[in-house]
C-alpha cells in the first residue's frame, strides 16, 4: 500500500511537472519582447536618418526578404531537425547532457532555434538546468503560438552576430556593406557560422577560424542536401571577401540630437529608456546645410580668443523666425552627445540682456520713447559705481543712442525709473525667470543667468510683432507601427505691441550698422545686440562674450567663453568675436538660402526716424543786409546739418542778459530784424534734437555791430 502512494505521489508530481513545462512557458514570456522593432530613428523633415537610439542594433526584415540558402544555412548548421521538433529535440539534449555528465559541467548546449531564440529574447547567457528548464518551457509556448516561420523570422532578426549588431540585416550591412537580399552562398554560411561564438569567429579578428567555421556550414548544407557538392565546392574556394562598413556619425548632429531627447521626455514624456526599447521615430527641424556651416566655422581658432585655445568653448543656436523650429544648434566647438550642453546652460548675458529687461519694457509703458532723454553720467546704485564699458559720458543721451552704444549709466537709470518688478513681468511673459532684485538687472548682471536659447526665445519677439515662441526641436513623433502620436504645437505669446517691436528691430539695427555691433560684414540688414562680462579674477579681461541677432528670417545667438573661468583661463578679446562670427555664418546661410534682404514695415505700424545728428558749429558769422525801405538789418550765418529736421535757436547776449531770439528749422541763417546798429550785442546760435529736445553744443560767439 505504501509503494502505491509513494508511485502515485510520484506520478502526480510527474504529471504536475510535464504539464509545467508543456504549458507553463507563458509564465515567461513578455508579449512585447515578441515585437521586434528597428531602433527609434531621429530624422530631418526630409526623410535622412540622422541618429539611432537603440540598446540593440537591429534592423528587422520579413523572412521573404531572406534568401533560401541563407535560411538553410543557419538551419543545417543551428538546428537541423528545426522543422520537425516541437520546439526541443530530446536527441540533441541527451547528446549534450551526456557530454555533461562526463565534464561534470555544462558545457555543451543542445537548443533549437527555437530555444535560442527563448534565451535571447527572455533569459541570460547563464549556463545553468534552471535556465535549460525554462528555456524548453519558453520554447514549447513559442511552438503552439507561432508558425516555423515566424519562429524563424524572429530568430533571425534577434540573433547576435558581435561587432554589436543584432539581427541578419545588421549583420550584412555591418560585414559584406550590402542588403540581406543581397548575400551569396559563401556569405550566408559564413554569417550563420559566426553566431555559435561571435568573438572566437569574428571574421575581422578570426579570419582564419572564421573561414573555417565557413566552410564546415557549406559542407554541413551539402550533407543535408540543401546544396549540391558542385555549390560547395565552389563556395568554398572563394575567400571571406569582407566589405566592412560602419555607421557613420556625424559630429554636427550630435547636439540637435541632445536637444530632441531631452525634449522628448521633457515635452512628451517619452524617456531615453523608452527610446532604446520601444520603435520610435522622431523627426526634428534640423537644416543640415546650415548646421554644417555653423559646425565648421567652430572649428575655426580665429573667433575664439583666449590665453588657453585648447579650451576656448562656445555656443551656437539658431531658430525660424516664423515657427521657432530650431533649424541649428552646436552645444560646443566639439561637441559630443552626452556632454554639457552650452545651448541650454545659463550664463551671465551681459548686456544682450538690456533690451529685454529695459528698453523694450521701457517703451511699452508710453513714457518713454526712442527719442526720450536718459542721463549718461558716472553714478552709483545700491553701493556700485556704474561705469560705461568705455568710460566716456556724454550728459545726456536720447533712448535710441543709449541701447546703440550700450551706455550702462544710462540703462540702470532707465530700469530704475520704470521699476524692477514691472520689468520682471516682461522677462515672465518671455519665460525668462530670474531670482534677482537688484539693477544689475540693467547690465545683465544675473545670478543664474540666462541660455543662449533663452536670449533666441527673447529676441524673437523684436522680428515678429511682440510675440515669443516656444523654441523647439521635434516636428513629429511616430510609433512603431508608424502612427504619429506627437507633433509640435509650440505655445506662444503676446509680450510687446507691434509698434514697440519694430522701434526695437530699428534700434537694434542700429547696434549692428553703427554701434557696437558694427563689426564684421552681412550683405543684407540684421539687427542685434553685443554683450560682455568682467573676468572675475583677471583685471581687464572678458569671462562671456556674447551676440545675440537676428534677420527677417532667422534669431540666433553666440556665446564664447570658457566652462571654467579661473585666473589660468580668460578671454582675450570680447564680443567682437561672436559678432563677426556671427555675420560669417549668417553671410554663408544667405549664400545658400533664398534670405530676405531687408525687415519689412508691418501694416499700421509707423517707422521710427532716423536720429538726428546735431552738428556742431564753430563757424558762426554776423554780417549786416538791408531790408525794405533800406532798414539796415543784422544777419547771422552758420553752417549746420544736412538733416532739415534740426531746430537752430538763436540766441542774444547783453552783457549778463541771455534772451532767446527764434527759432528756425532746418535753415542755416537768421535776419535779426529788431537791429540797433549803436548798441553792441552778442549772438550765438545752439542745435536742438525736434524730437528728444536735446540741445548740442553752443556756436561761437559773435558780436554786432
Amino acid at each position: 500500500m505504501r509503494a502505491f502512494i509513494i508511485f502515485g505521489a510520484a506520478f502526480v508530481l510527474a504529471l504536475i511537472a510535464y504539464t509545467s513545462i508543456l504549458y507553463g512557458g507563458k509564465l515567461f514570456v513578455d508579449e512585447d519582447e515578441l515585437i521586434i522593432s528597428p531602433p527609434t530613428t531621429i530624422e530631418t523633415a526630409d526623410g535622412e536618418i540622422i541618429w539611432y537610439i537603440y540598446e540593440e542594433f537591429r534592423l528587422p526584415v520579413p523572412l521573404e526578404s531572406i534568401p533560401e540558402h541563407v535560411q538553410k544555412a543557419f538551419i543545417a548548421i543551428e538546428d537541423r531537425r528545426f522543422y520537425t521538433h516541437t520546439g526541443v529535440d530530446l536527441r540533441s539534449i541527451m547528446r549534450a547532457v551526456w557530454r555533461d555528465i562526463i565534464a561534470r559541467d555544462k558545457v555543451e548546449g543542445g537548443s533549437t532555434i527555437t530555444q535560442q531564440l527563448a534565451k535571447n529574447l527572455f533569459l541570460t547567457n547563464d549556463k545553468s538546468w534552471t535556465r535549460k528548464i525554462k528555456e524548453a518551457m519558453i520554447a514549447l509556448h513559442l511552438e503552439r503560438e507561432f508558425t516555423k516561420e515566424q519562429i524563424l523570422e524572429m530568430y533571425l532578426n534577434v540573433i547576435y552576430f558581435g561587432q554589436g549588431q543584432y539581427g541578419l540585416e545588421a549583420a550584412a550591412n555591418r560585414f559584406f556593406h550590402k542588403s540581406v537580399e543581397e548575400l551569396t552562398l559563401e556569405e550566408g554560411a559564413l554569417l550563420a557560422g559566426i553566431i555559435k561564438a561571435p568573438n572566437g569567429y569574428s571574421p575581422i579578428n578570426h579570419p582564419e577560424k572564421a573561414l573555417e567555421r565557413r566552410n564546415l556550414v557549406l559542407e554541413t548544407m551539402a550533407e543535408l542536401g540543401y546544396i549540391t557538392e558542385e555549390e560547395m565546392e565552389a563556395a568554398k574556394a572563394k575567400g571571406l571577401n569582407l566589405n566592412l562598413s560602419q555607421r557613420k556619425v556625424n559630429p554636427a548632429h550630435h547636439t540637435i540630437v541632445d536637444l530632441a531627447i531631452k525634449e522628448a521626455e521633457q515635452k512628451y514624456g517619452i524617456t531615453l529608456d523608452e527610446l532604446r526599447k520601444k520603435r520610435y521615430r522622431i523627426v526634428v527641424s534640423l537644416d543640415e546645410e546650415i548646421q554644417e556651416i555653423v559646425y565648421d566655422h567652430f572649428q575655426f581658432d580665429g573667433y575664439f580668443p583666449g590665453n588657453n585655445k585648447q579650451t576656448v568653448e562656445g555656443a551656437f543656436v539658431m531658430i525660424d523666425e516664423k515657427t521657432g523650429r530650431i533649424v541649428a544648434a552646436q552645444g560646443g566647438r566639439k561637441y559630443e552627445r552626452g556632454n554639457l550642453n552650452r545651448v541650454v546652460e545659463k550664463r551671465q548675458p551681459g548686456s544682450t540682456f538690456k533690451p529685454l529687461a529695459v528698453y523694450a519694457p521701457a517703451l511699452e509703458s508710453g513714457e518713454f520713447t526712442a527719442f526720450s532723454l536718459l542721463p549718461d553720467e558716472l553714478t552709483e546704485w545700491d553701493g556700485h559705481q556704474v561705469r560705461n564699458h568705455d568710460d566716456r559720458y556724454e550728459g545726456q543721451v536720447t533712448l535710441y543712442d543709449a541701447l546703440v552704444k550700450s551706455k550702462n549709466t544710462s540703462s540702470t537709470w532707465l530700469l530704475n525709473e520704470i521699476g524692477i518688478s514691472y520689468s520682471k513681468r516682461y522677462l515672465e511673459k518671455m519665460g525668462i525667470d530670474i531670482e534677482d532684485n537688484s539693477l544689475s538687472i540693467a547690465l545683465g548682471g544675473l545670478k543664474h543667468g540666462v541660455s543662449p536659447l533663452e536670449l533666441v526665445e527673447g529676441y524673437r519677439a523684436f522680428v515678429h510683432g511682440g510675440e515669443t515662441i516656444e523654441a523647439h526641436t521635434i516636428l513629429e513623433i511616430y510609433d512603431n507601427k508608424n502612427q504619429l502620436v506627437a507633433s509640435a504645437r509650440p505655445e506662444t505669446k503676446e509680450v510687446f505691441s507691434d509698434q514697440v517691436a519694430w522701434d526695437m528691430t530699428e534700434m537694434l539695427k542700429g547696434v549692428v550698422e553703427n554701434g557696437t555691433g558694427k563689426v564684421g560684414y552681412y550683405p543684407y540688414e540684421m539687427a542685434g545686440k553685443t554683450g560682455s562680462t568682467q573676468h572675475p579674477h583677471k583685471e581687464g579681461a572678458t569671462k562671456d562674450a556674447w551676440f545675440v541677432g537676428f534677420t527677417p528670417d532667422y534669431v540666433f545667438s553666440v556665446w564664447i567663453g570658457y566652462d571654467v573661468s579661473d585666473e589660468n583661463q580668460y578671454l582675450t578679446g570680447g564680443s567682437s568675436y561672436p559678432t563677426q562670427l556671427a555675420k560669417k555664418i549668417m553671410t554663408e546661410v544667405a549664400k545658400q538660402k533664398d534670405v530676405q534682404q531687408a525687415f519689412k514695415l508691418p501694416e499700421g505700424v509707423k517707422t521710427l526716424s532716423e536720429p538726428v545728428e546735431l552738428p556742431e558749429i564753430n563757424d558762426l558769422i554776423g554780417s549786416y543786409t538791408f531790408g525794405g525801405f533800406k532798414i539796415l538789418k543784422g544777419k547771422l550765418q552758420w553752417t549746420g546739418s544736412n538733416d532739415r529736421r534740426v531746430i537752430y535757436k538763436i540766441y542774444e547776449k547783453n552783457d549778463d542778459e541771455i534772451k532767446l531770439l527764434d527759432e528756425v528749422v532746418g535753415e542755416t541763417e537768421y535776419v535779426i530784424d529788431q537791429f540797433m546798429l549803436f548798441k553792441h550785442r552778442s549772438y550765438f546760435v545752439v542745435p536742438v534734437d525736434p524730437f528728444s529736445g536735446q540741445e548740442g553744443k553752443t556756436s561761437n560767439i559773435v558780436s554786432l555791430p
